[in-house]
């Protein structure tokens, strides 16, 4: 075998193995784009605090037609402590028939991602490497913080949306008779933080420190659309509050 020939057939192998690993790269790129469409973080809910540690309800959304879904929050409760799995429960059926569900966490750093288990398939949602904390919202439109009950009628309601578009009207819904009657009340805009969700607040004066009948849930209406926080349909009361 001359040179030449040598030359020209390892220059051949290497485009070959080139023209794999461009396929498979494109192939593998779509796969994991499609994938992780399946499974997004939703929202949370900061249900304790109390000397640095917290606890937190992980709300995880999933779009998949698999019988055999498994969903866990992968979190670290400490720094230099080895990461754990809380496996989440089923909630319910959205209304674009996709699956809600919620796991808990107890953490003194809340840094966390989403795993997703399908046939054989695990599939991660870790906001684009940098996973999660309590400051992130998800893929909510928008969701409402726990309040603060502080007797004397005072109730502090804290909402935190999507920034869709400058001009929006974000509203409480509430009443104190179990829904005889019910009153708006608009919130006002109160910050926005570095991932570019708002927080919009206000405070309610209810006519009486008995709270048997109080409810309320947020709406949050731009470009012509109307969005409601309500608790998946449960409605939100006095004891949606973090507890010490």
């Amino acid at each position: 075998m001359t040179k030449t020939n040598s030359v020209k057939k390892i220059v051949s192998l290497l485009t070959i193995i080139c023209i794999l690993a461009s396929a498979f790269s494109m192939f593998a790129g779509v796969s994991a784009g499609a994938a992780s469409d399946k499974v997004k973080m939703y929202s949370t809910d900061v249900y304790f605090s109390k000397y640095g540690i917290r606890g937190t309800n992980v709300f995880v959304q999933t779009k998949d037609n698999a019988s055999n879904q498994k969903v866990y929050v992968h979190y670290n409760p400490l720094k230099g402590q080895e990461w754990k799995d809380a496996e989440a429960q089923y909630v319910k059926t959205l209304d674009d028939g996709s699956k809600l569900w919620k796991a808990y966490i107890t953490s003194y750093n809340t840094e966390y991602a989403i795993k997703y288990v399908a046939n054989g398939v695990t599939t991660w949602d870790n906001n684009n490497g940098k996973n999660y904390t309590d400051e992130d919202l998800g893929v909510a439109p928008i969701t409402v913080k726990r309040g603060s009950y502080y007797g004397y009628g005072n109730y502090y309601v804290n909402a935190v949306l999507q920034n869709y578009a400058y001009v929006k009207d974000v509203k409480v819904r509430y009443t104190e008779n179990n829904w005889k009657s019910y009153k708006d009340v608009s919130m006002k805009y109160m910050n926005t933080y570095a991932n570019g969700t708002e927080c919009w607040s206000t405070a309610l004066k209810l006519t009486t420190n008995d709270a048997s009948g109080f409810e309320y849930c947020v709406s949050y209406t731009v470009n012509g659309r109307t969005y409601w926080a309500n608790n998946f349909g449960e409605n939100y009361d006095a004891s949606y509050r973090v507890y010490p």
